[in-house]
């Protein structure tokens, strides 16, 4: 899985959205999702990186400061601690959604709990979606609320 997501990483880090981005939201890995310790640590340097941090049913966007700024969170993910900082929401250039599944359609299937959901709709930058290929489906059933990427990243592809 890690040199998959490396190729992906390596792929996203290619285009122009993430060249041309200076402020990105995106998130840490659990397993058998695309892994991007290794990305956060090679850019928070260089760009302002963003992690969510669970807070009730939302996700609020903080500042990657380094590894000293993380704590594991509700469900044993690494998010930030709650006194980081909050950068402005239009300021965000691009963000990086994780999913349990993609579509040629660019529809996304979340972990059904919706966080993802409600932050990005209340996000104007251009979304884009990273995944393994054996996670690319025919057709992801779609609900009103769910919000479709503006691109999906695949190891072979980009949609």
């Amino acid at each position: 899985m890690c040199e998959l997501s490396d190729k992906i990483m390596d792929r996203l880090e290619q285009t122009e959205l993430f060249q041309a981005a200076s402020c990105i939201a995106l998130y840490h890995a659990i397993p058998g999702e695309v892994q991007t310790a290794g990305f956060i640590e090679k850019w928070y340097q260089k760009k302002k990186l963003l992690l969510p941090l669970i807070v009730g049913d939302d996700l609020r966007l903080l500042l990657y400061e380094g590894p000293e700024s993380l704590k594991p969170g509700p469900f044993g993910i690494l998010e930030p601690k709650a006194d980081g900082i909050e950068v402005p929401k239009n300021e965000i250039d691009l963000i990086i959604v994780p999913g349990v599944a993609f579509d040629k359609d660019k529809n996304r299937m979340g972990r059904g709990r919706g966080f993802y959901d409600r932050l990005l709709s209340t996000l104007n930058a251009p979304k884009v979606g990273i995944c393994f290929g054996l996670q690319m489906i025919p057709q992801v059933p779609v609900e009103p609320f769910d919000k479709k990427m503006d691109y999906v990243i695949t190891e072979d592809t980009i949609y």
